[in-house]
């Protein structure tokens, strides 16, 4: 099961925003906000990471907002997850010693993890912009 945080929902909701306004100048946030229901505070937040991987492009003052820093067909769902919730990983939990079964549990969750991995990066933000 792959379930995705509230953080991880706004920010491919903003993405796909972006990739549908098909414009070159800058959204503000609170545009986005407002038409995706999100509180603004919390959306600057998620938007932050964005910037940091250069996901998005971002610009400071009354004519400024965001922008995607790609075309939205380059942009994976997978970067955007791990920009705001970091790398995507397979755990086992085990308690006490590690065990042959606790080996195998973990080598089958680092499998699963690489095939969501996998999956996510061939899907693209101009998809969910569609």
């Amino acid at each position: 099961m792959m379930k995705l945080t509230r953080a991880s929902s706004y920010a491919l909701q903003a993405v796909a925003y972006m990739a549908a306004q098909h414009k070159e100048n800058h959204t503000a946030s609170h545009i986005i906000a407002e038409d995706r229901k999100i509180p603004e505070r919390f959306l600057l937040k998620v938007l932050k990471p964005l910037v940091s991987a250069q996901v998005l492009f971002s610009v400071k003052g009354p004519n400024g907002g965001y922008r995607l820093a790609r075309p939205a067909n380059e942009i994976s769902v997978l970067e955007i997850l791990e920009a705001v919730e970091g790398p995507i990983r397979g755990h086992a939990p085990g308690d006490g010693p590690t065990n042959s079964v606790v080996r195998k549990l973990e080598v089958l969750c680092d499998e699963a993890a690489e095939m969501t991995r996998n999956h996510l990066n061939t899907m693209k933000v101009s998809e969910l912009a569609a």
